[in-house]
């Protein structure tokens, strides 16, 4: 963490003393997500990893002297609301964006920052389509959290290594639910399976004990589940009061306060993807805990990877920007900027080194991920050798 204050130090004395540092009004960056409603548990979180890395890049100047300023927008984790908060951003003159946690409400907002030519960076939603609506060589949409499309491979690898190949799939209705479904879908296919028994369902669901039933005569032994809010917890609290007792997957909403704290002891055990977790395995991620803690006064983070990858995306922004010379950080040249980051930014996730290109918006790769488990209320490392593995901070491959 120092380090990068320290390149970004210099690299504001700089270009300040090529005579661009002289303007004192602010640099305006969107941030968009769910801060109310029943998504704040991550859209919280996200919001705070920004928060964070923006108090130390103004702490050393900001670009070029002026001072990074967030323009926040409340989406609710409504599709309608995030479309006219987006609009309301764009609007507010900001340079590039910052946002969204729900795959459907991203969804139906991309045309705006598309139209608009406004960069924008997404640190959470990991609906697949969202990185693949436009042509990537013209497309304004970045994304530094993990895709469903590696999510669902890793994880459905890590399950037949571990023998289970009878999969259940629960999978709500919603946007982020019907894109998990075709990935999970693809990603058995490709090591010759069929889901013995598929659910779909409602957000909002408080009983799925007919399809737990049915998963079970169909002889699933083990439930991948792919519902970003309390269903999971429904789910595994469903198998208890079964007596089912089966592991459940899925990607990383598994790891958050909905499922571990609504299914509680149900809840140990469960397996998912993950690109960062909460233990100091290394300084980075020693020092973002740290400075984190002590700025939300908060021994835990609802959501870790929320939070971490936020921050990255915000450090991810700011080196960009230095690639623009001029200064002139218009939407074009930003986006230029992003996809040929010239410096190499030491992340908490991982470290990016050219983390997009023209025909490539998706930053996290297959080996960033690492197998996340629930144990006594928290996320851990599923196996020990990750645990060793993650005192190296992985690159793109």
């Amino acid at each position: 963490m120092l380090r990068n204050l320290r390149i970004l130090a210099a690299l504001v004395l700089g270009l300040g003393s090529m005579g661009l540092g002289a303007q004192t009004n602010t640099f305006r960056i969107g941030v968009i997500g769910p801060f109310t409603g029943p998504s704040a548990d991550f859209g919280t979180p996200m919001l705070h990893g920004i928060q964070l890395a923006v108090d130390e890049i103004n702490a050393v100047g900001g670009f070029l002297g002026r001072p990074l300023e967030l323009i926040i927008r409340d989406d609710k984790a409504n599709p309608d609301e995030g479309l006219a908060q987006s609009q309301a951003v764009i609007a507010s003159k900001v340079a590039a964006v910052i946002g969204f946690c729900n795959t459907g409400v991203a969804a139906k907002s991309l045309d705006v920052f598309q139209s608009a030519k406004i960069p924008l960076i997404i640190p959470c939603s990991t609906g697949s389509p969202l990185t693949s609506k436009f042509p990537a060589p013209e497309s304004y949409i970045f994304r530094n959290s993990a895709r469903d499309a590696i999510q669902a491979p890793f994880v459905v690898d890590d399950i037949v290594k571990r023998g289970w190949t009878k999969v259940a799939v629960f999978a709500d209705t919603s946007g982020y639910g019907e894109a998990g479904l075709k990935d999970v879908e693809k990603a058995l296919a490709a090591k010759n399976l069929t889901a013995v028994h598929v659910a779909r369902f409602a957000v909002g669901v408080k009983d799925l004990s007919a399809e737990l039933r049915a998963a079970r005569d169909a002889g699933a032994n083990v439930v991948f589940s792919y519902t970003v809010g309390p269903e999971n917890a429904v789910i595994a609290n469903g198998r208890k009061q079964m007596g089912w007792k089966v592991p459940q997957v899925g990607a990383w909403p598994l790891s958050f306060p909905f499922f571990i704290d609504g299914a509680k002891e149900a809840a140990d055990g469960a397996l998912m993807a993950q690109t960062f977790i909460a233990e100091p395995s290394n300084e980075r991620r020693a020092a973002f805990l740290t400075a984190y803690a002590r700025k939300f006064k908060t021994k835990r983070i609802a959501v870790p990877m929320a939070a971490a990858q936020a921050y990255d995306a915000t450090y991810i922004l700011m080196y960009s920007l230095f690639g623009i010379r001029d200064g002139n950080a218009n939407g074009p040249a930003l986006k230029n900027a992003l996809e040929n980051m010239a410096r190499t930014y030491y992340g908490v996730v991982a470290t990016y080194e050219k983390p997009f290109t023209l025909n490539d918006k998706d930053a996290i790769t297959p080996n960033m991920l690492v197998m996340g488990m629930v144990k006594n209320g928290a996320v851990t490392f599923a196996y020990p050798e990750d645990a060793k593995r993650n005192l190296f901070v992985q690159r793109k491959q």
